[in-house]
């Protein structure tokens, strides 16, 4: 099974491919030169590596989200408004709150986790209490954590002068590596002599990667070994019968969405923490959650297969941004591959079928042969 779903990813991936060469093609672009030029924008310098990892550690948070959710039954699409929520409460900790340097931070990502747990744990109550499909009530939060936040920032005191975002987080709150250091004199003369590591460091490179890679495999850890997790998932497969098990499937499905929801609101802590410094003004949604659903779908609900999947995403839209300006190309053409992936992998039938047809062909020029 596991295997086939690995297949069924690549092919996924490889369609996705030939779909955007073709595009490109139609638009008078060298397919060959385009992803070349995708794959340097990857690969091509440390701090493009750096900022490839960077664009990938809200994705795997929010994908795993969406994907804790899934695996229980529950469909999390207000990931994108806990992103918001987390990342704005973070700001307020980052700016108003002064604390030292190291329990600074762990205070703010706290704060935003606890956001984003109670924004979604609202929707789980309504689905638990009044049977109102969280679909319908995680979108309409989405929106209404996109006006709160522009409220908030708007706030006097909050906002900054002649700037649509907020005041930038205090330097205690950040989780930037070596922030300090870098900019010291000692970090001067070290980063002088070591062209690799001085464009490595040169993004805002932070610790939300690792922190991202342990929340992945402890939320795979919960739901594979720990009886919190086999009461989640009972839930998921039949709540019927979990409930005539003796499982609160009510309980069980605000819980679900509580830890959820605290996944996206570290995404966004850690997004304004560590990269942003600030919360900005929204014009509309920044995607990161609405991405974090195509993350888990690539990833088929594991938490783990979402670290490869958000760093697959991140790679496409990163590498992706520097068609424009190196050969002119559609930046758009990166959303068409992605949607392609997304479309096979959500329509594994269809693959299936493809792969049987081609088997029975294989056997048939055996039969043939003999």
């Amino acid at each position: 099974m596991k295997q086939n779903r690995f297949v069924i990813v690549l092919l996924s991936i490889l369609f996705g491919l030939i779909v955007g060469a073709i595009v490109l093609s139609a638009a008078g672009f060298s397919p060959i030169e385009a992803y070349g030029v995708m794959i340097k924008g990857v690969f091509g310098k440390p701090k493009y590596i750096s900022w490839t990892i960077i664009r990938s550690t809200p994705l795997i948070l929010t994908g795993v989200s969406v994907a804790f959710a899934f695996r229980t039954g529950l469909f999390n699409i207000g990931a994108e408004g806990q992103f918001i929520i987390g990342s704005l409460v973070a700001t307020l900790v980052g700016y108003f709150i002064k604390l030292p340097p190291v329990i600074h931070p762990i205070v703010a990502i706290l704060a935003g986790c606890l956001a984003g747990a109670l924004w979604a744990g609202f929707a789980g109550l309504l689905k638990s209490k009044f049977g109102i499909n969280e679909v319908i009530t995680t979108i309409m939060l989405n929106w209404i954590a996109l006006y709160f936040s522009n409220f908030m920032v708007f706030t006097e005191g909050f906002k900054r002068p002649n700037k649509d975002a907020s005041h930038k987080i205090l330097e205690s709150a950040s989780i930037n590596i070596l922030g300090k250091w870098k900019t010291s004199e000692v970090g001067k003369a070290f980063l002088k002599g070591n062209d690799f590591l001085r464009d490595f460091l040169n993004p805002p490179v932070n610790y939300g990667f690792i922190i991202a890679i342990l929340v992945a495999i402890l939320m795979w850890y919960i739901l594979k070994h720990t009886t919190l997790g086999y009461q989640l998932r009972a839930v998921g497969f039949n709540k019927d019968a979990a409930e005539y098990g003796g499982i609160n499937v009510k309980k069980n499905i605000v819980i679900s969405m509580m830890i959820a929801g605290s996944l996206s609101g570290l995404a966004g802590a850690v997004q304004v923490l560590g990269v942003s410094k600030e919360t900005a003004i929204l014009a509309t949604m920044e995607g990161y959650g609405f991405d974090g659903i195509a993350v888990s779908l690539i990833a088929g609900n594991n938490p783990l297969g979402c670290i490869p999947a958000a760093l697959l995403f991140g790679s496409l839209k990163y590498g992706g941004s520097k068609l424009q300006p190196n050969i002119g190309a559609p930046f758009e053409v990166i959303n068409i591959i992605i949607g392609i992936i997304v479309f096979f992998i959500a329509m594994p039938k269809l693959i299936e079928i493809i792969t049987s047809i081609k088997g029975r062909k294989r056997g048939e020029k055996v039969e043939n042969i003999k």
